[in-house]
């Protein structure tokens, strides 16, 4: 496909003549226009551009023509719609250039034009020079003797599609690194358990409710102290925004280290809720969390829970049940005094516990308008899916796959499970 000219001519002090062509057949009209600056200082018009691609033939590519003879006026008139950059590696170097690079002009046009397709232009007794000028970032060389029409034509062209390539591959590698990037943000903030020594076995569900996001405003984390307790949190910040998924990340943290510190019931929660206070964007923001703290034994636990669901557990080979949760103290954030009370359930020898976010139990039953999954209704899911023989991650991922099926689509709030299992008992 060959390309015929309209020439926008400047001069060197910034003004000029437009030479406008006539208006484009109706065939011509699905054609792809392209725009080139030339900057070359060729006071007598001997490289001619518009002449060239005229007789490259009309069958093809319009090409727009904007001259410039200096650098000042190649920057005036480079803008957004220019496609492609023809260089004139003759023209004069500026005097600032350091020891006087011949390929400082051209250096000078990539910095203006980094989204640009740049040709460069020398004789072909400079064929050394040309290469560099590929090397350092031209799209490709063209020699003045052998232009034509033709060839000037199919390399604008070639230019054009090439820096587009390169641009498409440039952010294919930025995806990819921030896909990796992602990768380690996620590892990072997410938690590990740390559960060393411990005969319990745990599995959690994640699923942030924004699209394309790595967490939401919902929270997790599971740990054992020295003396052999396990404590198990779970938790959300109202919302699901970037702002409500840093809370609920500083938020687990400070869980985390209070724990190690010894703090536990009531005094850790009073603690964490001054944390939410001072990090909290506003005074509407709040946080409902389940803390649960594993006696050594495995057979007994303390529960505390602030405006949050209760956890469910199941006896091995029978069904979930929902724990107490008559006596939990409000969400933290709500009120500046509160207390929350710390109840004691006992477990039995081999069981499996489940925390959750409400994210799961908001979801519908039959699809849009229909009433609420609820906590009633996801003890069925939990124990159809109990009956299967599903345990560990396996049974989160058919919980949340069923929750999904009977909302009629995603659940639109984050969702967090987590489970820990104790498959014998000691002692």
């Amino acid at each position: 496909m060959d390309a015929t000219a309209v020439t926008d001519t400047g001069t060197g002090t910034g003004t000029g003549t437009g030479h406008v062509a006539a208006p484009a057949p109706a065939a011509d009209r699905d054609r792809t226009d392209l725009t080139l600056l030339v900057v070359e200082d060729d006071p007598a018009g001997a490289l001619a551009v518009p002449e060239l691609l005229d007789a490259a033939g009309a069958g093809g590519t319009r090409v727009r023509i904007r001259t410039a003879r200096n650098l000042t006026e190649a920057e005036r008139l480079l803008t957004d719609d220019v496609h492609c950059v023809l260089v004139d590696l003759a023209l004069p170097v500026p005097r600032t250039a350091a020891d006087e690079d011949p390929l400082a002009p051209l250096r000078h046009i990539l910095r203006l034009a980094p989204r640009h397709a740049v040709l460069a232009l020398a004789p072909s007794a400079d064929a050394e020079l040309a290469a560099e000028a590929v090397r350092v970032g031209a799209q490709d060389h063209l020699f003045r003797e052998e232009l034509d029409g033709r060839l000037l034509s199919r390399a604008i062209r070639y230019a054009v599609e090439r820096k587009r390539n390169d641009a498409a591959k440039v952010k294919l590698a930025e995806s990819r690194l921030r896909a990796q990037e992602n990768a380690r943000l996620e590892r990072g903030l997410l938690p590990t358990p740390l559960l060393e020594g411990s005969d319990l076995r745990f599995a959690a569900s994640y699923r942030p409710g924004r699209s394309r996001a790595l967490l939401g405003g919902d929270f997790y984390d599971v740990v054992r102290t020295p003396d052999g307790t396990v404590h198990a949190m779970i938790g959300d910040v109202c919302g699901h925004g970037p702002d409500e998924a840093a809370l609920g990340v500083e938020l687990r943290i400070a869980w985390r280290a209070l724990t190690f510190a010894g703090l536990c019931g009531d005094e850790l929660l009073s603690t964490l809720q001054q944390v939410l206070e001072h990090e909290r964007e506003s005074e509407e923001i709040f946080a409902t969390l389940c803390t649960v703290d594993i006696a050594p034994d495995g057979r007994r636990a303390g529960l505390c829970l602030a405006g949050h669901p209760a956890p469910l557990v199941a006896q091995r080979g029978g069904t979930a049940r929902l724990l107490p949760y008559e006596d939990g103290g409000p969400a933290l954030g709500l009120l500046p005094r509160a207390r929350w009370p710390r109840r004691q359930v006992e477990l039995g020898g081999a069981w499996s516990l489940l925390l959750y976010t409400d994210g799961l139990i908001e979801g519908r039953t039959a699809g849009p308008g229909s009433p609420r999954l609820g906590q009633d209704g996801m003890v069925d899911v939990i124990n159809r899916q109990l009956t299967t023989g599903l345990r560990g991650e396996m049974l989160l991922e058919a919980a949340m796959a069923e929750a999904r099926a009977l909302n009629g689509g995603e659940l639109t709030d984050d969702v967090a499970l987590l489970a820990l299992e104790r498959d014998r008992a000691r002692g």
